[in-house]
Protein backbone atom coordinates (compact mmCIF):
# COMPACT_ATOMS: atom_id res chain seq x y z
CA UNK A 1 0.00 0.00 0.00
CA UNK A 2 0.88 3.46 -0.98
CA UNK A 3 1.95 6.03 1.44
CA UNK A 4 -0.80 8.72 1.83
CA UNK A 5 -0.21 12.12 0.88
CA UNK A 6 -1.61 14.02 3.74
CA UNK A 7 -1.18 17.26 2.58
CA UNK A 8 -3.64 16.47 -0.83
CA UNK A 9 -6.12 14.71 1.57
CA UNK A 10 -7.01 18.22 3.55
CA UNK A 11 -6.68 19.99 0.52
CA UNK A 12 -9.31 18.22 -1.05
CA UNK A 13 -11.89 17.70 1.42
CA UNK A 14 -11.14 21.97 2.28
CA UNK A 15 -11.75 22.30 -1.24
CA UNK A 16 -15.11 19.73 -0.96
CA UNK A 17 -16.28 21.94 1.07
CA UNK A 18 -15.79 25.14 -0.61
CA UNK A 19 -16.86 23.00 -4.07
CA UNK A 20 -20.28 22.07 -1.95
CA UNK A 21 -20.42 26.13 -0.78
CA UNK A 22 -19.59 27.05 -4.71
CA UNK A 23 -22.81 24.59 -5.78
CA UNK A 24 -24.76 26.58 -3.00
CA UNK A 25 -24.17 30.00 -4.20
CA UNK A 26 -24.63 28.91 -7.78
CA UNK A 27 -27.76 27.65 -7.62
CA UNK A 28 -28.84 30.44 -6.09
CA UNK A 29 -27.11 32.98 -8.40
CA UNK A 30 -28.78 31.20 -11.66
CA UNK A 31 -32.33 31.38 -10.11
CA UNK A 32 -32.04 34.60 -8.91
CA UNK A 33 -30.68 35.58 -12.39
CA UNK A 34 -33.48 33.88 -13.69
CA UNK A 35 -35.95 35.83 -12.28
CA UNK A 36 -34.23 39.30 -12.67
CA UNK A 37 -34.83 38.55 -16.15
CA UNK A 38 -38.29 37.51 -15.74
CA UNK A 39 -38.94 40.58 -13.96
CA UNK A 40 -37.20 42.84 -16.13
CA UNK A 41 -38.89 40.83 -19.35
CA UNK A 42 -42.10 41.33 -17.54
CA UNK A 43 -41.58 45.15 -17.12
CA UNK A 44 -40.86 45.76 -20.88
CA UNK A 45 -37.32 46.99 -19.67
CA UNK A 46 -34.87 45.60 -22.06
CA UNK A 47 -30.96 45.37 -21.21
CA UNK A 48 -28.00 43.50 -21.43
CA UNK A 49 -28.01 40.83 -18.66
CA UNK A 50 -25.86 38.35 -20.65
CA UNK A 51 -22.97 39.30 -18.62
CA UNK A 52 -24.95 38.52 -15.20
CA UNK A 53 -26.44 35.51 -16.62
CA UNK A 54 -22.79 34.21 -17.76
CA UNK A 55 -21.25 35.07 -14.21
CA UNK A 56 -23.84 33.10 -12.26
CA UNK A 57 -23.65 30.22 -14.66
CA UNK A 58 -19.63 30.50 -14.25
CA UNK A 59 -19.75 30.22 -10.34
CA UNK A 60 -22.09 26.97 -10.40
CA UNK A 61 -19.45 25.16 -12.65
CA UNK A 62 -16.68 26.94 -10.43
CA UNK A 63 -18.46 25.14 -7.60
CA UNK A 64 -18.45 22.12 -9.66
CA UNK A 65 -14.97 21.77 -11.04
CA UNK A 66 -13.59 22.13 -7.24
CA UNK A 67 -15.77 19.84 -5.74
CA UNK A 68 -14.69 17.45 -8.81
CA UNK A 69 -11.01 18.05 -7.78
CA UNK A 70 -11.70 17.94 -4.09
CA UNK A 71 -13.32 14.42 -4.35
CA UNK A 72 -10.25 13.57 -6.30
CA UNK A 73 -7.78 14.75 -4.48
CA UNK A 74 -9.19 13.43 -1.28
CA UNK A 75 -9.74 10.02 -2.95
CA UNK A 76 -6.39 9.52 -4.45
CA UNK A 77 -4.33 11.16 -1.97
CA UNK A 78 -2.53 7.58 -1.58
CA UNK A 79 -2.40 6.49 -5.03
CA UNK A 80 0.42 9.27 -6.78
CA UNK A 81 -0.40 7.55 -10.06
CA UNK A 82 -3.39 9.50 -10.30
CA UNK A 83 -1.79 12.82 -9.25
CA UNK A 84 -1.79 13.83 -13.07
CA UNK A 85 -5.53 13.64 -12.88
CA UNK A 86 -5.27 16.21 -9.75
CA UNK A 87 -2.59 18.46 -10.87
CA UNK A 88 -5.61 19.19 -14.42
CA UNK A 89 -8.37 19.78 -11.73
CA UNK A 90 -6.48 21.80 -10.22
CA UNK A 91 -5.13 24.27 -13.16
CA UNK A 92 -9.21 24.16 -13.67
CA UNK A 93 -9.92 25.57 -10.60
CA UNK A 94 -7.24 28.19 -10.73
CA UNK A 95 -8.28 29.57 -14.30
CA UNK A 96 -12.06 29.43 -13.00
CA UNK A 97 -11.28 31.54 -10.13
CA UNK A 98 -8.51 34.02 -12.27
CA UNK A 99 -12.00 33.89 -14.70
CA UNK A 100 -14.06 34.78 -12.38
CA UNK A 101 -12.00 37.62 -11.29
CA UNK A 102 -11.73 39.23 -14.58
CA UNK A 103 -15.79 38.58 -15.36
CA UNK A 104 -15.98 40.63 -12.09
CA UNK A 105 -13.67 43.52 -13.50
CA UNK A 106 -15.29 43.78 -16.70
CA UNK A 107 -18.91 44.11 -15.37
CA UNK A 108 -17.73 46.98 -13.60
CA UNK A 109 -16.12 45.81 -10.01
CA UNK A 110 -13.16 46.65 -8.82
CA UNK A 111 -9.83 44.70 -8.78
CA UNK A 112 -9.10 43.42 -4.99
CA UNK A 113 -5.52 41.83 -4.88
CA UNK A 114 -6.58 40.43 -1.65
CA UNK A 115 -9.63 38.84 -2.80
CA UNK A 116 -7.75 37.67 -5.69
CA UNK A 117 -5.29 36.14 -3.99
CA UNK A 118 -7.59 34.29 -1.44
CA UNK A 119 -9.53 32.63 -4.32
CA UNK A 120 -6.26 31.74 -5.61
CA UNK A 121 -4.91 30.16 -2.24
CA UNK A 122 -6.79 26.74 -1.84
CA UNK A 123 -6.34 25.99 -6.07
CA UNK A 124 -2.74 26.36 -5.08
CA UNK A 125 -1.76 24.46 -2.12
CA UNK A 126 -3.78 21.63 -4.29
CA UNK A 127 -1.47 21.43 -7.23
CA UNK A 128 1.34 21.88 -4.68
CA UNK A 129 -0.01 18.99 -2.81
CA UNK A 130 -0.57 17.17 -6.36
CA UNK A 131 2.97 18.09 -7.48
CA UNK A 132 4.38 16.23 -4.44
CA UNK A 133 2.12 13.56 -4.89
CA UNK A 134 3.42 13.53 -8.62
CA UNK A 135 6.78 13.21 -7.41
CA UNK A 136 6.57 10.67 -5.16
CA UNK A 137 5.32 8.41 -7.94
CA UNK A 138 8.45 9.39 -9.64
CA UNK A 139 10.65 8.76 -7.10
CA UNK A 140 9.56 5.16 -6.84
CA UNK A 141 10.17 4.40 -10.37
Amino acid sequence: MQKSNGFLRVIGILMIIGGGIGIILGIIAVLGVGLLVALLAELGETGDEGLLVFSSVLLLISGVVQLIAGILGAANASKPEKAMVCIVFGVLTAILAVLGNVISMAGGGDFSPVGFGLGLVLPILYLIAAFQSKSSAASKN
